[in-house]
């Protein structure tokens, strides 16, 4: 079981850990950050986040059951009146993959966006480059919706992005509400 807590300034030197090569970085935020990442770049990142009512992103890190620190997830792009956002910047640590960790991850911010948030759509983008990570969306219940069809350049060769999503009755027929 993973729980999520915002993702804070003591936070951050974990991350610059983990995010230590620059396909590492793209896979992560894109060209959102320039590599190497920073203590500045990610004060800015975090920046008018995580505030209920007012902020229109979250970012977390990711907790395993025996309290250590094994990812990373935002869901930003909050639109209250579509009801929806997007998941991004997914980063699973290397003790936490092949454990479970990612589908994990992305079930807890997908119940917090529909049932805290009362969202109606979620979705996400991954490089089609990224087959592990599109196999954890689909195993939390994720669909395939589209290709955009080389989206970003890197060392010569075009990514695409595969654009993933999923709906509120989708996820309450995975998960139905507990009655009280």
């Amino acid at each position: 079981m993973i729980r999520l807590e915002y993702f804070v300034k003591d936070d951050f030197q974990q991350l610059i850990n983990w995010i230590n090569t620059e396909e590492l970085m793209i896979n992560w935020s894109g060209r959102m950050f320039n590599f190497p990442l920073t203590q500045d770049s990610l004060t800015w990142y975090i920046d008018d986040t995580n505030h209920i009512g007012t902020s229109d992103v979250f970012i977390y890190k990711a907790i395993d059951e025996q309290d250590n620190v094994v990812g990373h997830v935002s869901l930003g792009s909050i639109s209250q009146t579509n009801k929806s956002a997007r998941i991004s910047r997914v980063f699973v640590s290397q003790e936490g993959r092949g454990r479970g960790v990612c589908r994990d991850m992305i079930k807890a911010v997908l119940q917090i966006g529909f049932e805290q948030l009362d969202l109606h759509r979620i979705a996400l983008g991954v490089y089609d480059t990224n087959k592990a990570a599109t196999k954890c969306y689909e195993g939390a219940g994720m669909k395939i919706e589209g290709t955009n069809r080389d989206v970003l350049l890197h060392g010569g060769s075009y990514w695409s992005m595969v654009e993933m999503s999923i709906l509120e009755d989708e996820w309450f027929s995975l998960h139905p509400k507990q009655q009280v």
